[in-house]
C-alpha cells in the first residue's frame, strides 16, 4: 500500500488530498466542516456486506463513506473493504496487456539480481486507513 498526498491546490489549502493506492487508487481521503469522507475510487464494484458505504451511492464507479466526529469505525470491515479494493485492482491489472517495466523497476530488478534479495517493503497502511477519520476530525476541530 503506498500512501501519497496529490492534488495540491488553493481550494484545499495547498494541503492536497490523501491518497492509497495499490495497483491503482484505492481510495481518498478528505476533510470537511462536519465529516471525513473516504472515497473508493471502484466503490461501485466491492461488494460492501457491512454497509460502510453511506455516501456517493448513486453514481456508477466510486462509493465513499462518511465519518461524523463521534462515530464507532469497524475496523475489521472496514480492512475487509480496503482488501477488496486491492484484490479487485490487481485483476483489473492482470486482466491488461503488459506495460513496458518503467527505469525504476527496471533498477530495483538489477538491483535484486546484484545483491540476491528484494528491497524491504513499506508497511502496511491499513491501520492509518482505519484511523484516518478521527485524526482528521480532531485536526479540523483544532483548526477552527
Amino acid at each position: 500500500m503506498v500512501e501519497e498526498v496529490k492534488w495540491r491546490k488553493p481550494s484545499n489549502s495547498m494541503l492536497g488530498v490523501p491518497v492509497w493506492s495499490h495497483a491503482g487508487i484505492i481510495c481518498t481521503g478528505e476533510t470537511y466542516k462536519n465529516v471525513v469522507k473516504l472515497t473508493f475510487a471502484k466503490g461501485a464494484s466491492l461488494k460492501d456486506p457491512s454497509g460502510l458505504f453511506n455516501s456517493s451511492l448513486e453514481g456508477n464507479t466510486r462509493r465513499a463513506i462518511d465519518f461524523h466526529e463521534g462515530d464507532k469505525i469497524d475496523e475489521k470491515a472496514l480492512k475487509a473493504l480496503i482488501r477488496a479494493a486491492v484484490a479487485l485492482n490487481i485483476s483489473v491489472r492482470a486482466d491488461r496487456s503488459p506495460r513496458p517495466l518503467s527505469e525504476e523497476t527496471k533498477e530495483r530488478l538489477r538491483s535484486v539480481g546484484e545483491t540476491g534479495r528484494q528491497p524491504e517493503p513499506s508497511k502496511s497502511r491499513l491501520t492509518i486507513v482505519s484511523r484516518l477519520a478521527a485524526v482528521q476530525i480532531a485536526d479540523h476541530r483544532n483548526r477552527n
